[in-house]
């Protein structure tokens, strides 16, 4: 069942709920969600998304919403989306109902893009979620991705795997830039992809206004949306 299956799914299962309803369920392909969390600093890289949400519009055919949609992980509602985007540089500590949807969200076939904005030298972000993945899903559950995933050829070719970005300080707080992201799959299925490069800073700037630039830095973004749409 591909992600696009199991939202319809869900928005019905929401609506036998009572759930209100996402506008935007009814008239795009995707929008972007940013899931809100009580701990730490989820709000980083306000232009990353509208950059992101360009580039969508530019290089596919989907139909896209112009918004970017913050939803607060403790409500129901991000169960309906396609996608959700979750940052920060400081502590992150699910409460229960923010632990429970997500959970729920990434077991059956959600799709979630985390990011750790990397600023903090102790690791404090990458540490903290670290943490609750394992607590969640099982100490073993986060893996390295190999080079070779599909992700790095839904749609544009990314043959080395994850590109750089000029915003990766400290990795995981110990001082080492990686060069693989990492993930948790359920069913064999990519439902949580974890990221320490900071790519939000990174597509926070606008490459069209940059001339130092040789191309759109945000072209993996659209591989990371279209796996999550079509996996």
């Amino acid at each position: 069942m591909k992600r696009s299956e199991f939202l319809r799914l869900l928005m019905g299962a929401s609506a036998a709920l009572l759930l209100p309803p996402v506008r935007a369920a009814s008239h795009y392909d995707f929008w972007f969600t940013r899931l809100k969390y009580d701990s730490g600093d989820w709000d980083v890289d306000a232009r990353m998304p509208s950059n992101l949400i360009t580039s969508l519009i530019d290089y596919t055919h989907l139909r896209i919403d112009p918004k970017e949609h913050v939803v607060a992980l403790s409500d129901p509602k991000i169960l309906e989306a396609p996608f959700c985007y979750l940052a920060g540089h400081k502590l992150v500590e699910f409460n229960p109902a923010e632990r429970r949807n997500f959970e729920r969200y990434v077991r059956n076939g959600g799709f979630v893009f985390v990011d750790d904005c990397n600023h903090d030298i102790d690791g404090l972000f990458a540490k903290s979620f670290e943490a609750q993945m394992a607590s969640i899903f099982g100490k073993s559950a986060l893996k390295k991705l190999p080079n070779k995933h599909p992700l790095y050829s839904s749609f544009f070719k990314f043959p080395d795997g994850p590109p750089a970005t000029g915003f990766e300080l400290n990795g995981w707080g110990d001082d080492l830039v990686h060069d693989y992201l990492k993930g948790i799959e359920i069913n064999g299925r990519l439902g949580l992809l974890y990221s320490n490069k900071d790519y939000g800073c990174e597509w926070d700037y606008d490459w069209r206004n940059k001339r130092f630039l040789a191309e759109d830095n945000t072209k993996f973004a659209v591989n990371i949306v279209m796996y999550a749409l079509m996996s």
